[in-house]
């Protein structure tokens, strides 16, 4: 058995700010654990983007802040 198996990584979830309200939220599932995504947030007019620590490939790139979180426990 594969460490993978003992530990299954656990998903994250992306909540970025809807465009048509200053309250809502969007919500994108993510593949990987949070720990393994980067924020950086925009300064100014730049945009926040959310990088994946294991490819490099940018996830997100847009309007923040953003958030990154684990999933609600199953009730």
């Amino acid at each position: 058995m594969s460490q993978a198996e003992f530990f299954p990584s656990e998903p994250a979830v992306l909540y970025v700010p809807a465009w048509y309200s200053d309250t809502e939220r969007e919500v994108q599932l993510l593949p990987l654990s949070p720990g393994d995504y980067k924020i950086t947030p925009g300064h100014g007019t730049a945009r926040w983007t959310v990088t994946s620590l294991k490819d490099g490939s940018i996830v997100y790139s847009g309007i923040g802040p953003v958030e990154i979180r684990r999933p609600p426990a199953a009730g």
